[in-house]
């Protein structure tokens, strides 16, 4: 179920209905139930492993909390990582490591023929076993509370608006929340205003923009360069419109409900370098990642050399927990990579002396590059595209102009244009959605209703005819 889809309008009229009639207890069930029924609408059967994380945690957290011996502490830890790690291992890495552990001992000239699973990713499983995982991780460092309400907790792992894409949600944040349904708080109207704006990212800025990435990276080796720095740049956006429109929309329909969720953008493309960037974009995942993995293998305590070893590890996971796949590791491996040489002072503070405005505009280029493995469909492509972007000899304008005109894709040169300039204009800016939404909401009631009215009446006169699914729902 998409949140950009009548069938969702639908739902959660008839879910919002129910959600605000009912106080104290059964509201809590009513959400229980309106959450295992969104997820359903993809598969019923997988809504088990939803069920069963739920359980394992909320059972293991309680132990360990109860548990005074250490070691006794340590492996009840290793019952709740074993276990989600182990469900999200099989389920998403079991087939990629067999067949790259084959592809591997053939190249040795030992011939092997792996068995593969061929499941059915989980949609959301990296989302929510990552946040039933910081809940256990949390009370193993005495820094939380376990609850005592297995509804409580099955809500928070379950919230529907942010359970298939984030934000990942800590329960520090969203368990207290969680408890409170039912009580006589007021849902904040101002969400109309995320959601309208999400609606419009990824309606009318997103899935246009994946026109444009798909005829340029289909077939990359028959593309001219100017077509694939287009592309790049139309990838760029789109990724940012499709996850932080669903984002907004997540954390829109969360405020309406009386529930704040964390905001996972802020502006990322105008970050001044990689640890800015990190900062802005998925931060949920990035914050996750530096307090449970990146700290957890010392941080920058132990010297420079152990730094840097940390960030690399740290990226590598962040890249394969995208996928299943080498480009997304190389992915990672990039970002670390540039997060190391920021730590160079040599090489960092020369470069913090150039105007801001450079260091936007160059950072931002770095950032699209990397975007080029991440969106590849292979690795031999992403190499075609990345050799063609970065060779002058590809710049031909000319036969690439006329190609472009004769299959009638020159009307997307304007559109990119100015969806490219306003995306990074826009960013220049430190605030994000949230900030908006909230001058918005100071402003008269005509001026909030103009607002959302003319974004979402947009998003349905503009939408394309065909359209994708949010990116992040394949993670």
């Amino acid at each position: 179920m998409i949140f950009t889809t009548s069938q969702f309008v639908l739902f959660f009229a008839l879910f919002a209905a129910l959600y605000f009639a009912t106080r104290g207890r059964a509201r809590k069930v009513v959400l229980l139930i309106g959450s295992y029924a969104f997820y359903a609408s993809w598969s019923a059967k997988l809504s088990l492993l939803l069920a069963t994380s739920t359980l394992l945690d909320f059972v293991v957290g309680r132990a360990v909390h109860a548990a005074e011996d250490p070691t006794r502490r340590r492996r009840l830890l290793w019952v709740s990582l074993s276990g989600n790690l182990g469900i999200l291992g099989v389920a998403k890495y079991y087939d990629f490591f067999v067949v790259s552990a084959g592809q591997a001992l053939t190249g040795l000239g030992v011939e092997v023929h792996p068995t593969t699973l061929d499941l059915v990713l989980p949609v959301g499983i990296s989302f929510y076993t990552f946040q039933t995982m910081s809940y256990t991780l949390d009370i193993y460092r005495r820094e939380l509370r376990p609850t005592s309400s297995l509804l409580d907790f099955a809500n928070f792992v379950a919230f529907f608006p942010q359970l298939v894409a984030g934000p990942i949600e800590r329960a520090k944040h969203l368990l207290p929340q969680m408890k409170a349904v039912g009580t006589a708080r007021d849902g904040d109207s101002s969400g109309w205003a995320l959601i309208a704006m999400g609606v419009f990212k990824k309606a009318v800025i997103a899935d246009h923009m994946a026109t444009v990435v798909e005829a340029t990276y289909q077939q990359p080796a028959d593309v001219y360069a100017p077509a694939l720095w287009l592309g790049t740049y139309a990838f760029a956006v789109q990724i940012y419109c499709d996850f932080s429109g669903y984002s907004d929309i997540a954390v829109g329909v969360g405020r309406l409900m009386g529930v704040d969720l964390m905001q996972n953008f802020r502006n990322p493309y105008g970050a001044l370098g990689p640890r800015d960037f990190w900062r802005r974009w998925h931060i949920s995942l990035s914050t996750w990642l530096r307090d449970y993995v990146y700290i957890g293998l010392g941080g920058n305590r132990r010297g420079a050399r152990r730094t840097q070893i940390n960030l690399a590890a740290t990226m590598l996971l962040g890249g394969l927990w995208h996928g299943a796949a080498w480009t997304f590791v190389a992915w990672g491996a990039y970002h670390g990579a540039l997060l190391a040489v920021a730590r160079v002072r040599a090489l960092a503070e020369p470069l913090c002396r150039l105007p801001r405005v450079v260091r936007r505009l160059g950072f931002f280029h770095l950032v699209c590059l990397g975007w080029v493995p991440f969106r590849a469909e292979s690795w031999s492509d992403a190499r075609t595209i990345l050799r063609t972007l970065l060779n002058p000899a590809g710049w031909d304008v000319g036969p690439w102009f006329t190609r472009v005109v004769a299959a009638g894709e020159a009307r997307y040169l304007g559109l990119i244009a100015i969806v490219l300039a306003a995306t990074v204009v826009v960013q220049w800016r430190d605030g994000g959605s949230d900030d908006l939404a909230a001058r918005i909401w100071r402003a008269p009631w005509v001026v909030r209703a103009g607002f959302v009215g003319t974004l979402l009446v947009a998003a349905v006169l503009l939408a394309p005819e065909t359209r994708p699914p949010f990116v992040y729902f394949q993670f």
